[in-house]
């Protein structure tokens, strides 16, 4: 007899437990804000770096949504423009991946700079975090300007104590195989890369805004 009122004692215990996990647990809401190169230029509806980075994430027991809020020809003054409206209430995080533009159109890098920070500094004031990602200025901008953009974001980072991923198109940029034909913009196999690539960084990044919303 006691030992069926033990069990029955567990098995109560055991079901409160799980039952206060599943209470406490909830859905992680991430938004990729950035240019064509997070929207999916040219790519099938589902085979969006957003997209296909949730699809892999919940593979690995991630509750997460990720919307796509990609702009193509979007630049960091766009962006600015646009990322109160464009971020809603509820985002736990943002994967902010802007400036590719404005280094294809020569925009003074000190000005990009300074939306960044403005963006970084918006979102941080409505308690979003920040997974920053960083671009690199194509080889024809010369060395002066590259010397003048690329470090931007690591400079944001360290000044906002947010990640940095290095390079949004890693291992893509130089194989013209995982790129459209127009040799820019990631193919479904470049996106692949790219997630294959962000995985380890989107995690870590979910699993800080995890342990600050418990």
């Amino acid at each position: 007899m006691r030992f069926k009122v033990a069990a029955l004692q567990f098995t109560v215990i055991a079901a409160s437990l799980i039952f206060a996990a599943a209470a406490n647990a909830r859905t992680i809401n991430l938004v990729g804000f950035g240019d064509s190169l997070m929207a999916g230029y040219q790519l099938p509806p589902g085979d969006g770096f957003p997209e296909k980075l949730q699809v892999v994430l919940k593979a690995k027991g991630l509750d997460v949504t990720i919307a796509n809020a990609g702009v193509s020809g979007d630049t960091t003054t766009g962006g600015l423009a646009r990322i109160d409206w464009s971020i809603p209430d509820g985002t736990d995080g943002v994967i902010l991946e802007l400036g590719a533009n404005d280094a294809l159109r020569g925009i003074p890098p000190e000005e990009s700079e300074k939306n960044l920070d403005q963006m970084i500094a918006r979102l941080k004031q409505r308690g979003i975090a920040i997974l920053l990602v960083g671009m690199m200025a194509p080889p024809n901008m010369g060395a002066d300007y590259a010397a003048r953009f690329n470090p931007i974001y690591r400079k944001l980072s360290e000044k906002h104590g947010v990640p940095l991923y290095g390079f949004f198109l890693d291992g893509v940029a130089l194989d013209a195989g995982l790129k459209l034909d127009d040799g820019m913009h990631p193919n479904a196999k470049g996106v692949d890369v790219m997630v294959q690539k962000m995985e380890t960084d989107v995690t870590n990044f979910v699993g800080t805004i995890s342990s600050v919303k418990k």
